[in-house]
Formats: structure tokens, sequence, C-alpha cells
């Protein structure tokens, strides 16, 4: 009920698109666009899946994190379609793009920059990084109030001061994100 999980919405999640998400609910990618971006990224050079992952995570700037449940299996698909091929590199499989793949990018790469474009690489450094701390604030935040309250340490009296702090810090945000609107103001 707590925690990292129901602290999406902040996000975009259940509300809708926002900074994490990208065009379905709590999803990055549509179905299929991780193919497109995991062949992209391997073109660069040969990676491991873990190397994908973190790749993935620089690329968002932390606010993507892929599973190994999702990375894996459109790796062994690659490779199945005869776009990448693994080797065995220090007891790690290692992917590297084949011709047929780089055949298969060239075909694609309208696809390819749409999907990078919703990935958020135009955002601003400064602001991307701003962005990036107050998402671990917020999860930080989460994480705390679930160990509290599965340690049975929060009472009503709390809950009550708790969500009056949570209003007015929102009232507060809302206040702030709304001056972006005012003509006066740049864009960024």
């Amino acid at each position: 009920m707590f925690g990292p999980k129901a602290m999406r919405g902040f996000f975009g999640g259940r509300h809708g698109p926002g900074f994490g998400h990208g065009p379905r609910r709590g999803r990055m990618f549509e179905k299929g666009d991780l193919k497109y971006v995991i062949l992209d990224l391997l073109e660069d050079e040969p990676s491991h899946g873990y190397e994908v992952i973190r790749k993935l995570e620089e690329k968002s700037r932390g606010f993507y994190s892929p599973s190994p449940g999702s990375v894996y299996p459109t790796l062994q698909l690659l490779e199945d379609m005869g776009y990448v091929r693994a080797t065995q590199r220090d007891g790690k499989k290692v992917y590297a793009i084949t011709e047929e793949g780089r055949k298969f990018l060239a075909e694609n790469q309208r696809s390819i920059r749409d999907i990078w474009g919703r990935f958020g690489g135009g955002w601003d450094p400064e602001v991307a990084s701003e962005l990036h701390e107050i998402r671990h604030d917020v999860m930080d935040l989460g994480k705390l109030f679930g160990q509290h309250m599965r340690e049975g340490r929060i009472d009503r009296d709390k809950l009550v001061r708790i969500r009056s702090v949570i209003s007015t810090a929102s009232r507060e945000i809302e206040d702030i994100l709304r001056e972006r609107e005012d003509p006066g103001t740049t864009s960024i």
C-alpha cells in the first residue's frame, strides 16, 4: 500500500503519462519498442544484459530501469531473429549486433528516433538532474512511511498531521508549477 510502487502516481502511473512513463500506463515503451532500443545500444558496442540495463538507466538519467525479465527475453528474441549474436566472455553472454541487425536498424531509423524522443533525450541536463533528485526524495519518503507503517509506529494523530503537511506541500508545488504557465516565464 505504501512505498516506492505507491509513489509511481507522482511521476505518471495511474494519473496518466508523466515524467517517468511513456505512452502506456506505467511503461516507458510501447509493445515491441525495447528491441529497437537494445539493438541501437548494441550498435555502439557489444554488451551483456546488465550492461544494457545500465545503459538504459543512464540514457534515461535514472528515470527508467528495465527489469532483467524484459531485457533478457528481448535479447533472446533478437538472437532468434538473427539480429544479434551471443558469445561467452568472462562467464557472461555478450551480445553483438549482426549485419542483419544493422540492416533492420537502418530500415527502422524513424521508429528509433521517435522512441528516443519519447525517452526524454531533449531534457536540459540540469532539469533532468533535479527531477532525478526529486524522484529519489519522494521514493525515500515512501520507503520511510512504509517502514513506519509496517512497524506499527504510526497512529491516527500522526496520519492526520502527515496528511496536513502533504496537502500544504501539494498546494505549494501546484503554485510553483503554475508560475511556469505565466506569460513572462521562460520554458525549459
